[in-house]
């Protein structure tokens, strides 16, 4: 249970169902976290939002503190990611090791079958066993961030909202009086209470250096803050010069300290590595073509998959995509299903 409207009508749900519900949080805030820092998920204020949900439903909750293995697996790669030109994805291992891996493994110590979030996503039992399949409300499908879920945890997981949309778990939530149906949805990482930027600029040193433009053999066309403050496909914000003004940052150089932009014809791949890779299906009944996603919230695409060692596959697209970018997830999907993905390591 987050304190969110989603999370809080699953465990309505649930109960409704005849399933025995325990309610859980997991505390990720630090102690000196001030009051109302967070208008986020698991913060201060959601917890006890949380709460009075469970009191509402007539559930247990209890309140897990997670600190250590959240600020290890989360916070603690966040900010090196970033130094080395990537743009990481932590709510992926934070899904994979915390809410559902460590979360899980807590459940199950205290005699659960099943553990259950708000996500927006489908559990289908398909003939080789638990499948995930696209969320109902396209806006809200949230299968992108579980593609790093070991295979063998998804016969425990339930997902009561699945078949939703989610201006009608709001209404169901207010139907039930409880006291989260018409809280905003939460957005953005929930240990950042600012900007991304302003998160790393407290957390690293600035180094300014040259902007190249490789569509004119890579002339200085501008100073850069630090690389770390840049991602690719980026437009705004760059500090070129006047007459340079239509392009996108294409390439990160940390070990040059060089941020390197083009035209937009020139932020396009057609082919892209990945690494970290994970499957939700076996791997011998893996389809040749797939559709895969760079990004949360954009569409899936054709592409050939070619899968390379245990862990590490390669996409030929259909077509050019846009700001395939190093540290990103790439999810692969057969129709709604969910298969799997990786890490985005590298593209041509």
């Amino acid at each position: 249970m987050s304190g969110g409207v989603d999370s809080s009508m699953a465990t309505a749900l649930l109960k409704e169902q005849g399933f025995e519900v325990i309610g859980s949080m997991m505390r990720f805030w630090p102690d000196d976290c001030p009051t109302g820092a967070f208008e986020l998920c698991c913060s201060p204020e959601a917890a006890y939002d949380a709460r009075r949900v469970a009191d509402r439903l007539d559930v247990p909750f209890y309140l897990l503190d997670f600190r250590d293995h959240f600020q290890k697996v989360v916070v603690d790669p966040f900010v090196p990611s970033y130094l080395s030109g990537e743009t990481p994805n932590p709510c992926v291992w934070c899904n994979r090791d915390i809410k559902f891996g460590a979360l899980l493994k807590k459940a199950q110590a205290l005699g659960c079958e099943y553990l259950a979030t708000g996500h927006y996503v489908r559990r289908v039992e398909g003939p080789d066993g638990v499948q995930l399949h696209r969320g109902r409300d396209d806006g809200k499908d949230q299968t992108y961030f579980l593609w790093a879920l070991p295979r063998g945890m998804l016969p425990h997981l339930l997902f009561p909202l699945g078949e939703y949309i989610k201006d009608d778990v709001r209404t169901m939530a207010d139907d039930r009086s409880l006291a989260t149906a018409a809280k905003p949805s939460s957005s953005g990482l929930c240990f950042i209470s600012s900007s991304v930027r302003d998160y790393l600029q407290e957390r690293s040193s600035s180094q300014p250096g040259p902007v190249v433009d490789a569509s004119r053999d890579n002339r200085v066309v501008g100073e850069h803050q630090g690389v770390q403050f840049y991602t690719i496909g980026q437009k705004r914000g760059l500090g070129l010069f006047h007459s340079h003004l239509q392009r996108y940052v294409i390439d990160l150089e940390p070990e040059k300290n060089t941020v390197v932009v083009g035209t937009r014809d020139m932020c396009h791949w057609r082919t892209l590595a990945a690494e970290r890779a994970n499957f939700l299906v076996p791997v011998d009944t893996l389809p040749k073509r797939v559709l895969a996603q760079v990004r949360y919230r954009q569409s899936p695409i054709p592409a050939d998959l070619h899968l390379g060692s245990t862990d590490t596959f390669e996409l030929n697209f259909d077509a050019p995509v846009f700001a395939v970018t190093v540290g990103q997830s790439i999810v692969l999907y057969e129709g709604d299903r969910l298969l799997g993905g990786g890490v985005i390591g590298s593209r041509a």
